[in-house]
C-alpha cells in the first residue's frame, strides 16, 4: 500500500490500528454482523468498516488506544472525525445502492494493555450531522 512507510516515527500505530480493525471485525462477526467493506477512503475521510446485520447497515469508525490514561478510545471521536467518516460512508452508500435500508454510525472502541484488548461496540454513537448519540 502507498503511503508513508511504517517505522519507529509512526511508534508502530499503523500496524496497531490494523489490528484494531482485525479485533473489531472479528467482534461484530461473531455477533451476527457482516463486513462488506474495510477502509473505505476518500480526500475528505474514511469509513474503517462497512458491516450489515439484518436491513442495517453500519458504517464503523475503530478507534483504539494503549491504555487509558488520556480518555477512553471512543471519546477520541469529536465532532469533526464524525462528519469526515459520515462523507465517505454517504460516498459508499451512493456507489452501492443501499436506498431503503437503515444505516447506522456505530464505533468500536479497542483498548490494548495488560492481557486481551479490550473490544467495546457502541451502536449509533453518532449520527449523519456529526452529533454524538452515546456522549
Amino acid at each position: 500500500m502507498a503511503g508513508r512507510p511504517e517505522g519507529p516515527r509512526d511508534g508502530g500505530r499503523r500496524a496497531r490500528g490494523r489490528e484494531a480493525e482485525d479485533l473489531a471485525a472479528a467482534f461484530l462477526e461473531g455477533r451476527g454482523y457482516r463486513v462488506l467493506a474495510r477502509n473505505h477512503r476518500l480526500q475528505r475521510g474514511e469509513v474503517d468498516l462497512v458491516c450489515e446485520r439484518g436491513e442495517t447497515v453500519c458504517f464503523v469508525e475503530v478507534r483504539s488506544r494503549t491504555g487509558e490514561a488520556h480518555g477512553a478510545p471512543e471519546e477520541t471521536v469529536d465532532r469533526r472525525k464524525a462528519r469526515r467518516v459520515v462523507l465517505a460512508a454517504e460516498d459508499w452508500a451512493g456507489r452501492n445502492l443501499v436506498a431503503g435500508r437503515d444505516l447506522r454510525f456505530d464505533v468500536v472502541a479497542v483498548t490494548f494493555g495488560e492481557g486481551a484488548p479490550r473490544v467495546v461496540h457502541f451502536p449509533a454513537a453518532f449520527d449523519a450531522a456529526g452529533e454524538p448519540g452515546i456522549w
